[in-house]
């Protein structure tokens, strides 16, 4: 579940626990779930946060998990900067979201300088 947990429903909170209950291996990884996705959207930046996470992870987590975690670990400075830094690339993104839209619109209609003309006029 992508929701914070306080934000479940009492059914899909007792669902949660039941298959939690079932299979210990996933309570495991729905714990380290819930405390990456915590660090993440608190942005928390504490330095040690992470390699601690990464750590546990690697001393006890699924296969997967810990795949996961050795390639945090690789990556980890692009990772420490997307959680340290306020700046995001979500306004060129949006722009070449609506730029590749507009190519696929005029794909094969019209050439290059009209294209050109559209993406520049258009909002």
């Amino acid at each position: 579940m992508r929701r914070q947990p306080e934000r479940l429903t009492d059914v899909e909170r007792k669902g949660l626990d039941e298959l939690c209950e079932r299979n210990p291996a996933l309570a495991t990884t729905v714990e380290y779930a819930r405390r990456l996705a915590l660090m993440v959207r608190d942005r928390r930046s504490e330095h040690l946060a992470l390699y601690v996470w990464i750590a546990d992870v690697r001393l006890d987590g699924q296969r997967e998990l810990r795949t996961l975690a050795n390639r945090m670990r690789r990556d980890h400075a692009a990772i420490q900067a997307a959680l340290t830094t306020t700046y995001t690339s979500g306004a060129v993104e949006g722009n070449i979201t609506r730029i590749k839209l507009l190519k696929r619109q005029m794909y094969g209609r019209a050439n290059f300088d009209l294209l050109r003309r559209r993406i520049l006029l258009s909002p």
